[in-house]
């Protein structure tokens, strides 16, 4: 690759990162993509494959109606990557493992329920389409719920991906459209002067006219080309996996009353978390499962589902995940002509197919097909 200027550079190879170099292959550009470890290996491919659509109950608890309504352009940013990801096998030529049965958002207590009917109210006004359910039709299309449940919000849009599979298809699709992509290469200087970028590895410089950042928490490397930092910060959860069962579970499931997500995967197995932190090993700087946490988890699993309490855990794992101020993306933009920057808190898996169109566009100079306005990176 001596000696070659790309038209684009994309660093980062999670879900976002692989989407926006299949997209920018497809729009014409020759297009590299650099991943420091192997495709998938952070954020991407630690989560538990969650495709969410609706405003998350704790953050609207925790921040309120205010928050709630502007947060609805972050909300219908999901609700057409969603669109997307109904497609998705078939455009990729992967079976994604893409299911979207619905999300349940459970209530135990009249008070619960409230809550959620005026986040309910709020969502409808984005185009979102929810049901409320009363305990007898819970317990019809969710039977393995405990009885003491009074009922339950039904978003249509919502349910799971396999999410390791996700971001390799991407690739896939990307080197068959031209895209090169370059694991093991970390950047390790980013420089911009007379128009071009270039970019140290331990492999040599590397030169390219646009670049694209979709390194998750790691954004705040490159800062020094936009003078200061982006506002995102750490927010890393764990996730519990069971033995395979029998097909039972066929929605994302979340608890009103406390901190879950709960899904089934194609092979069986149960997926279970819903943002529980993990542990920052302070000698090795990695993320690791915190024990008590995930005791916790489990103990709220069993309160909206009694029957698991005879259900083997067979494996744990730390994710990487980051927030923002405000829990909208961050997307546009920044420091020298041609740098664009790209990060969707807590919820990067559902936005990623969008989030990489978006992006791609924006390097291309190309008019972005969603309003980033409310995205914009010095918003803060």
């Amino acid at each position: 690759m001596a000696g070659r200027t790309w038209d684009v550079l994309v660093v980062g190879g999670g879900v976002t990162g692989c989407s926006a170099a299949w997209h920018l292959a497809g729009y014409g550009a020759e297009v590299l993509l650099l991943e420091q470890f192997d495709l998938n290996t952070q954020a991407s491919g630690r989560n538990a494959g969650s495709l969410h659509g609706q405003i998350q109950h704790g953050s609207f608890l925790e921040f309120g109606e205010e928050w709630a309504r502007g947060f609805l352009p972050a909300l219908r940013f999901l609700a057409d990557s969603l669109d997307m990801w109904r497609d998705l096998s078939d455009v990729l030529g992967t079976d994604l493992e893409v299911s979207l049965n619905g999300g349940l958002l459970i209530a135990e207590t009249s008070e619960q329920m409230r809550d959620i009917e005026r986040k309910v109210a709020i969502e409808r006004t984005a185009g979102v389409e929810s049901d409320l359910l009363g305990p007898a039709d819970l317990q019809r299309i969710a039977p393995y719920v405990s009885e003491s449940m009074v009922g339950a919000q039904l978003t249509r849009v919502e349910g799971k991906v396999n999410s390791m599979l996700a971001a390799p298809a991407f690739a896939r699709a990307a080197v068959s459209r031209g895209a090169v992509i370059r694991t093991g290469a970390e950047v390790i200087g980013l420089e911009w002067q007379d128009g071009t970028f270039t970019v140290s590895t331990p492999s040599g410089p590397v030169t390219a006219g646009r670049v694209v950042l979709v390194t998750g928490n790691d954004l705040n490397r490159f800062a020094s080309l936009w003078g200061g930092d982006l506002a995102i910060f750490d927010d890393p959860a764990q996730v519990g996996a069971t033995e395979p069962l029998a097909p039972m579970v066929h929605h994302l499931v979340y608890y009103a009353g406390g901190q879950l997500t709960f899904k089934q995967a194609k092979a069986g197995t149960l997926l279970i978390g819903g943002g529980w932190s993990s542990d920052l090993d302070p000698v090795t700087g990695h993320n690791r499962v915190n024990p008590q946490n995930l005791v916790a988890n489990m103990r709220v699993a069993l309160r909206v589902v009694p029957s698991l309490a005879g259900v083997r855990l067979i494996r744990t794992w730390p994710g990487r995940g980051l927030a923002t101020p405000d829990l909208s993306p961050i997307i546009g933009r920044v420091g020298p002509p041609g740098l664009v920057v790209g990060t969707y808190p807590h919820m990067g898996l559902t936005a990623g197919p969008l989030m990489g169109r978006v992006l791609a566009q924006l390097a291309l100079d190309r008019p972005p097909e969603v309003d980033l306005a409310p995205f914009a990176p010095d918003r803060f």
